[in-house]
Formats: structure tokens, sequence, C-alpha cells
């Protein structure tokens, strides 16, 4: 067999193993239903530089092996090969390899490969679509944007495309882990141990010390996903080191660490490596949307995850300074939206002004059926004219009701934001804030709140926003904290604040977590995807 048959036939044996691989969010393209694509990203200004040509005296350079190789692996970042035409290209490019080309075919394939390559390297440093898509709010600053272009015009000429295309990967902090991950996963696909389905459990849930005749089978997955040694043999009963293994699983899935298989254990432990494939594929496509170096410093919180990350850019180099558990907004009816906005305030001992769904749904009620609940909370009035009642009355609850007064409650111990509020000004009224009830930090769920976030260690975290603001130590925040006199202190530097959204994470030196689709925002992403035409 000659070469160029040996370089064809590996060739299209690659584009058919990762068309197998390619995560079914990426797949199913159609033009009948057009969500929000992606913002143009290069505004031209001046005349584009002329691209090298892919051939050399009529026949493919060996930068169009590079280019292909590169396309064909498109399942390795968690996009589609089909999305850049890959096989079409590789059989024009191949016969053109045979056969020479005629300058308009040589014109023609120069053309497709380069719009192909620009078409890859824009998706995946800024994804397939625009986060406008899901209703998100938040863009890239434009210094951030890609001119994907020019960085091919310039790695041609340099003769060092292998390397650049290496290196476009965007460098967004954890891409790397989860893609490196995904790969792991994506080896794992045809698992034998994904191919039968766990039997049904004997009762409610499997607990320690019971017999279940589906043990070797969940062995076998914990083997296979990194919680049991690969030699692990179950013996007839649920018991010792399986039981520790599934902890661990547990654990990394987002679920109560309780050790007892039920139904929400078993669930997870049937989802199979190809779905976590998929899984993967939208958490790197929403990191691609993700300004995540935005400002020299940034707090991100992650909504599944419930945790709350402060960040610090050192050089080139991305430090998590603090990390924290939050409790969000509730799934049902009352979810935290992801956005982006500076934070510019700090308000300690703040009042709780009461939004008025909240009043009317829940405050109101409870203060008819139970008046002593007023003083209990420490509840006032404010009358249009900005008069303070702190005496109940139905007159008083009634102007509420109508929408004429507000009710607030006074800084205390009470206070539903514990004893500081972070706010970064947005229109739906979300903000940071500590909490009376810490103890509903050890639940695995927290979806409790009405919508804002509320922090686990608000003195730490009021320390990293204040670190370069002259003055405001450690010892002067708990004062501010426990006075009982509402203040509002303006942030000499503003600090971003993103609400995103990943249900996969990779922490604890390599581990990867999965965490629940509460608010069904990888459905949608999976969704709009499979109904995107091409970009």
């Amino acid at each position: 067999m000659t070469t160029l048959r040996r370089v064809a036939t590996l060739f299209f044996n690659l584009i058919a193993a990762c068309a197998l691989h390619t995560p079914a969010t990426a797949l199913g393209q159609s033009t009948e239903t057009a969500p929000v694509l992606r913002e143009s990203v290069v505004e031209t200004i001046a005349p584009k530089p002329d691209m090298p040509s892919w051939f050399v005296d009529a026949k493919p350079s060996s930068d169009v092996w590079v280019a292909l190789d590169t396309l064909a692996n498109a399942a390795s970042q968690g996009l589609n090969p089909q999305d850049y035409r890959t096989q079409a290209l590789a059989r024009g490019f191949l016969q053109a390899a045979e056969n020479g080309a005629p300058p308009d075919t040589e014109a023609q394939l120069n053309a497709d490969l380069s719009a192909a390559l620009e078409h890859y390297l824009l998706d995946m440093n800024h994804g397939r679509l625009s986060p406008e898509t899901l209703k998100h709010r938040f863009k890239a600053p434009r210094t951030q944007r890609f001119d994907a272009y020019n960085y091919l015009v310039q790695a041609r000429l340099s003769g060092r495309l292998s390397d650049a295309l290496a290196e476009a990967q965007p460098k967004i902090p954890m891409y790397e882990a989860i893609r490196s991950t995904m790969l792991e996963y994506q080896a794992m696909s045809d698992h034998p141990a994904w191919n039968t389905p766990l039997p049904a459990l004997p009762a409610r849930s499997l607990k320690p010390g019971e017999s279940y005749e589906g043990l070797e089978l969940i062995a076998a997955r914990l083997a296979a996903l990194g919680d049991l040694p690969e030699d692990f043999v179950p013996g007839e009963r649920y018991d010792n080191e399986l039981v520790f293994a599934v902890l661990q699983f547990q654990t990394r899935h987002g679920l109560e660490a309780d050790g007892l298989i039920g139904p929400a254990t078993l669930e997870q432990l049937n989802v199979s490596p190809a779905q976590r494939v998929e899984q993967m594929a939208l958490t790197l496509e929403r990191l691609r949307w993700t300004p995540l170096l935005y400002g020299p410093r940034m707090i991100v919180v992650n909504v599944p995850e419930f945790v709350l990350r402060a960040y610090e850019q050192q050089g080139e180099r991305i430090e998590l300074d603090l990390e924290m558990r939050v409790i969000v907004g509730r799934a049902l009816d009352t979810r935290t939206p992801i956005f982006l906005e500076e934070m510019r305030f700090i308000e300690f001992s703040p009042y709780w002004n009461v939004p008025s769904s909240i009043a009317r749904g829940e405050t109101l009620p409870r203060l008819r059926r139970d008046p002593a609940y007023f003083a209990q909370q420490g509840f006032e009035f404010v009358s249009k004219d900005g008069s303070v009642i702190t005496t109940l009355s139905g007159e008083a609850i009634d102007a509420v009701q109508r929408g004429e007064w507000r009710i607030r409650q006074r800084p205390g111990p009470s206070n539903a934001l514990g004893d500081i509020k972070f706010i970064f000004p947005n229109d739906q009224n979300i903000y940071l804030h500590h909490t009376p009830a810490p103890q509903l930090f050890s639940r695995s769920r927290r979806d409790f709140s009405h919508g804002c976030i509320r922090i686990e260690q608000p003195v730490e975290l009021a320390s990293f926003v204040l670190q370069n603001q002259a003055g405001w130590d450690t010892a002067r925040i708990e004062q501010a904290m426990s006075r009982g006199t509402s203040r509002t202190l303006r942030l000499d530097e503003p600090i971003p604040v993103l609400i995103t959204y990943s249900t996969v994470v990779v922490k604890d030196g390599g581990k990867v977590y999965f965490f629940p689709d509460i608010y069904q925002q990888d459905a949608r992403l999976n969704q709009a995807l499979r109904s995107a035409r091409p970009s």
C-alpha cells in the first residue's frame, strides 16, 4: 500500500472513530429552528491578510493533514467533526493528492479548509451558541475576543500550524481538566459494566450488611470510575470497602453521602460513560462563554455545585483565594438567574426590604395568622413618605397588600440577610448575603432561597473584597457586622460577580464531580445545540 493510501485509510478510520464519540449535543443539526448564534467575533477594520495556499505545486501541503487531523479530532474538544465538513474536505484533498488539483478546485479547497478551521477555532474559543440563547446575561469584554482568521494566517506564515492549533485551546480554569476527563470517559464508552442495567433494589434502599443481586455490577462500575481497585471482588453482602466506595461516589455526584443505595444513588450509578461525555461537552460549551478572566479579581458562584469561589489573577496565573458553600434559589419556583455584574457596595447590618412578592405570598398571611410574628422578627412598615411605623395594624397590612407601603426587617439576629449584604446592582434584585440559619449549609442539595445567594463565610468574603481598601481589616469588618446599625460602604475597586452553571467540576487533586441539573439548564442547552443552524 502506498504512503498516501496508508494516510487515507488511517484518516478515514479516525473520522469514523471521532464520529462515533461525537457528543450527542452536537448532532442532529437542523435549519428549521434558529436559536441565537454567537455574535460576530471579529470586526473587520482593515483588509484581511491573504491566507497562504494549502497547496504546493497543485498538491496538498503538509499543513493540510495537520488541519484535517485537528478537525477530525474535534470531539476531543466536545465539538462535532461534522460541523466542519471534515469528511468532504478529506475526500477533496485526497483526490488532489492523487491527481493534482486544477486551479478552480484548488481555490475552492483553499477557501473551504480555511473557513472550516476558522469556524472550528471560533467554536472552540467562544462556543457554538450565544449565552443569550438560554437567557444568560453576560458577555466577554471585547479585549478577550479571538481573531481566528489572523491567528491562522500567522501560524501558517511562521510554519507552526500544529503547535498553534494546540495552543488555541481556551486558557480557562478547569477547561483542560474537564477535557482530559472527558477523553477518559470516551475511552470507557463501550465498557461492559454498563451493558446490563442494574436490577431493582429489594427495598426502598440498600443498607450496609444487606444482600443484593446487583453488587457485582455495582462494583464493576465503581472500579471503572476509580472508586474501587480494578481487581475488587464483592462478597455476598453490601459492606466494608464497597460501602466506602459508594460514599466516595455519592460525594462526587452531589448526593447525600450516607452509604445507602437509594433511588437517587441508583439513578446516578446507571448513568453511562457516554452520557457523562455529553454532560462534559455541555460544560465545555458553557466555559467557552464564561468570562472567567474578567478583571484582576473575580467572584464566581456555580449554582448546581452550591459553591462560591473567589479568584485573583497573578501574572498569567489564576489563583483560587477562597471557596465556600452557598444556598441558591429553589429549583421549583425561585431560581437564581445566570448573569455577570459588578459588586459595588457592601451593606453592614442591613435592613431587609421584603420583596412585594414575598410580602404578599408569605409575610402578610403569616402576620394575619400570628400577629406576634411582627415583633419577634423585628419588622416595621415604611409609608409612602418614608415614615417608619413600628406597630402592627390591619390598615398597615392592607397598605402593603395594595403596594402603597412596604415592610422591612430591622438589623438584628433574626434578619433574613444576616449581618452583611454584598450588592452588585441588577434588575432582578439578586445579591449575596449571610443568613441566620447556617445549619442549612450542611445539606448536600442547597436550593432553599427566594433567588438571592446565602454565603457560608461572610467575614472571609468581605476580607477578600476589601483587601485593597485601606483601613478594613478583619476586626473592623466584624465590628461593622455586629454593630446593629446599618451602614453602606462603596467599594474603591468594583469586583465582577459571575453567577454561572456547571454540572461538572474537577477539583481535589483531579477528581471529577458531577452535579444534578437542578434548573434543567443542561437539558435546554442540549436542545438548543441540536436545533441550532450551522454558524
